[in-house]
């Protein structure tokens, strides 16, 4: 029987969290498990390459963050930040009856995996973070410090304006254009990632409600966790996209510098979404890493 032919089943299910907010998930397949952490406002697609891959030898496990998607609605607006999220995923494993997992985290999925590690470090085999990083990326973006005044500028007219501003973030993101700017600042690598999947991640993007856009944002701006990272005792391969812009190698090597015994990969050519660029390169070294991983 060829690859092709396995069929394997999907499961779905939602927990309730510590404040009653509901936790949308889905298992595939069977064996040690890993978990997949998506970034703010993305979605479970980001992963399907993996999923496809690794639910081949391994319980592949996604959920929507709160607040994403199917883990609506949010109970208490006052549980958003990375604390709360990391109880979120310690539930998780326990409501799916795993004492461990292995877990990889994109972009923001870095934070939330380092939080999560501060918090229940026993839970972790290993982890994965890919264009991941500590601190706030976007405090210079192209070397200018606009993101976090431009930020406060549409939070405050939000305010103002909550249905206009609704309106117009649906309009921007959810369009051709929004997807070209997104390549060109490094987002994604448009000649190799499938334009469906970009478009599925415009359409993920506009449907977050900005409220929770918010505050899981001001949680990036504010998040520093290179004190976390000297604690880190398990195995971790941090994976590096080349021309990722949103969250620039640097980052990445200074995790790699601060996490001792840590495996640093980059990725050329890759951008911000590089399991999406090059899926192929990505599941080779994480199963590689996966292998050493175990065998420690």
């Amino acid at each position: 029987m060829t690859d092709q032919n396995i069929f394997i089943e999907k499961k779905t299910g939602t927990y309730k969290a510590f404040d009653g907010t509901p936790i949308y998930y889905e298992v595939r397949g069977h064996g040690e498990p890993i978990v997949f952490i998506y970034g703010i406002a993305c979605l479970m697609n980001h992963w399907h390459h993996q999923v496809e891959h690794f639910a081949k030898t391994h319980q592949v496990i996604l959920f929507d963050i709160r607040g994403h998607h199917k883990s609506t609605p949010v109970v208490n607006m006052a549980n958003l930040k990375l604390e709360h999220l990391a109880f979120d995923l310690k539930g998780l494993l326990n409501h799916l009856g795993h004492k461990k997992a292995h877990f990889v985290g994109h972009s923001f999925g870095g934070p939330y995996i380092l939080k999560t590690y501060e918090q229940f470090p026993e839970i972790f085999s290993s982890m994965i973070l890919i264009n991941a990083f500590s601190r706030n990326p976007l405090k210079k973006l192209f070397g200018l410090e606009f993101v976090e005044p431009l930020f406060n500028f549409v939070r405050e007219q939000h305010r103002k304006s909550p249905d206009l501003w609704n309106t117009l973030w649906r309009g921007l993101i959810d369009n051709p254009i929004a997807f070209q700017i997104a390549a060109l600042a490094g987002g994604f690598n448009i000649r190799l990632t499938q334009f469906k999947d970009i478009e599925m991640y415009g359409r993920g993007v506009s449907r977050l409600e900005l409220p929770i856009f918010f505050e899981l944002f001001e949680q990036l701006l504010e998040y520093d966790g290179r004190d976390t990272l000297s604690t880190v005792s398990c195995p971790a391969l941090i994976l590096a996209g080349e021309r990722d812009l949103l969250t620039p190698p640097s980052y990445q090597v200074e995790m790699n510098h601060l996490i001792h015994g840590s495996e640093l990969m980059k990725i050329p050519y890759g951008s911000h979404c590089s399991q999406l660029d090059f899926p192929e390169f990505v599941n080779l070294k994480i199963s590689e890493f996966l292998r050493r991983a175990i065998e420690k």
